[in-house]
């Protein structure tokens, strides 16, 4: 997809508004927000007396609970997994239509939205154990996954599952997770086209988030980074990669990690740096003889991670597509101001090689609705980076910076370059020691760092799968180690030798 927009002529940007926000313990805070028709930054409609607020559906993932997955039978697993995202999809868009409707009746609910679902997802869950069955031993009552549930609001229930919390992210924090264009639619009115009419005037344009509550002015947050001690046998040095920042406009809606060979399997949109030919059907070989933005031809490495909106009211030119509209992910996709690409080493050893077309994700794009296990979000403002978000988007002062940091895993089994569940071949290092758990070796670490100069206040949000409803939490980023072997041996020496090299 081109980075070419498509704006519409019918939509005028309405001036910008001043929204005053109260932050617990911080006080009002005025935002500068862009509105267009259609869209809406507003408290939200209370639910009619004897109802229940609902927010979204809530499953169990079925990838979690997974034995380790013969690799004659890994491609068709992840094919399954990708379909039981889709029917996640669809299932919500049917929910958003007519949320009002289920609030107020339960068994509407029930009827049409959780019992279909629910046999649609015990289907291929079956499938999937009939191909364990025929590989090895299959996991015991994994058909309870089946069953998914509609979740309360949280605001309504009086506090966010995650609390609101200012997660240290940025400090290896989630260590004990290592164990995953729109204007709002149509041109004439800003609305989203298939969007719930009774949701879209509550949150963003696209009626599903974010929402003010996501929000949090980062001078209200208590640093909160700390770093384990660096000891004798450290590896202090710092290789860093310069692939650009996407200027040329490289997105698709695929994840070849995790759904390889489906199309649109995230359903949300990537930024791409480094490796050009990175999408659902990329084999190795494509990846080893694909273009690189990065400066260094050495690196062919892919690195990626859903795109920032601006919910501005502009359209782009995925406004009718998968990952973009058709998956509620809407608004102006906002190109980086800046991406660092750091590799650096361990507090109390030294480093071995990544090896070739090793895999990484980290963080958890279900994180709304999976928990915080392995959420590894890390949210801030320049100036401000001491203090790191987990589960809220920062309110970044004038003439600060909002930033988004990602310290992936940076220990390895030594075995493999991936996983059935895509997380325990690699783990973070232990948060308070720095070293790696038994059995594991310490490799370089990537720190990616992504800045956006986006006006101040909650106008923004990261794509996410559409029943995520943009939540800061749910912010990932994945990584394929393309180096060539005479230049992943030079990074790792820089590292080990303390040096910073480039």
């Amino acid at each position: 997809m081109g980075r070419t927009r498509k704006r519409s002529t019918r939509v005028k940007r309405a001036v910008a508004a001043s929204v005053a926000l109260l932050l617990g313990g911080g006080g009002i805070v005025a935002a500068n927000v862009y509105a267009s028709a259609g869209e809406g930054w507003g408290g939200k409609q209370q639910p009619a007396r004897g109802t229940t607020a609902l927010s979204t559906i809530a499953c169990p993932e079925v990838a979690n609970s997974l034995p380790a997955v013969p690799e004659s039978v890994r491609g068709v697993m992840d094919q399954q997994l990708a379909i039981l995202d889709s029917q996640i999809t669809i299932a919500y868009q049917r929910f958003a239509d007519s949320k009002q409707r289920m609030e107020s009746d339960p068994a509407l609910a029930e009827q049409q939205i959780l019992t279909p679902l629910k046999n649609e997802r015990l289907n291929i869950i079956q499938r999937m154990v009939q191909l364990l069955d025929q590989e090895g031993e299959a996991p015991k009552n994994l058909e309870a996954l089946a069953p998914c549930k509609l979740r309360e609001d949280d605001e309504q229930k009086g506090g966010g599952q995650n609390g609101g919390s200012a997660g240290g992210a940025g400090d290896g924090a989630n260590a004990g997770g290592a164990g995953n264009e729109g204007d709002a639619g149509n041109e004439g009115d800003g609305g989203d086209e298939g969007d719930g009419g009774d949701a879209k005037e509550e949150q963003g344009q696209a009626g599903n988030g974010p929402e003010a509550s996501d929000f949090v002015d980062i001078r209200s947050v208590q640093p909160n980074v700390k770093t384990p001690r660096q000891r004798s046998g450290a590896s202090r040095g710092t290789f860093s990669t310069n692939c650009g920042t996407n200027a040329n406009g490289k997105f698709n809606p695929d994840n070849v990690i995790v759904a390889p060979g489906v199309s649109n399997g995230a359903h949300h949109m990537h930024d791409y740096v480094g490796n050009q030919a990175n999408d659902a059907f990329a084999s190795d070989d494509d990846l080893a003889a694909g273009r690189t933005t990065c400066r260094n031809q050495g690196d062919r490495s892919t690195y990626y991670w859903p795109v920032l909106r601006l919910q501005n009211g502009q359209a782009e030119n995925d406004v009718q597509a998968d990952g973009g509209g058709k998956d509620k992910n809407v608004g102006e996709i906002q190109t980086p101001s800046q991406v660092t690409l750091n590799f650096v080493g361990n507090p109390v050893s030294k480093v071995a090689e990544m090896p070739r077309f090793l895999r990484i994700i980290t963080g958890d794009a279900k994180a709304f609705v999976n928990g915080n296990a392995n959420a590894n979000a890390s949210w801030s403002c320049t100036g401000f980076e001491n203090r790191q978000l987990k589960d809220k988007y920062p309110i970044c002062p004038q003439g600060s910076k909002v930033v988004r940091t990602f310290r992936f895993q940076s220990c390895w089994d030594g075995k493999n370059i991936d996983s059935a569940n895509h997380r325990t071949h690699v783990a973070f290092a232990d948060p308070n020691s720095g070293r790696c758990k038994n059995g594991f070796r310490a490799i370089p670490q990537l720190v990616q760092r992504i800045v956006y100069n986006v006006p101040p206040g909650p106008g923004f949000a990261v794509d996410s799968f559409p029943e995520q409803l943009h939540k800061p939490v749910t912010d990932h980023g994945d990584f394929i180690n393309v180096f060539d072997q005479r230049l992943m041996k030079r990074l790792v020496g820089c590292i080990n030798e303390g040096r910073r090299c480039t």
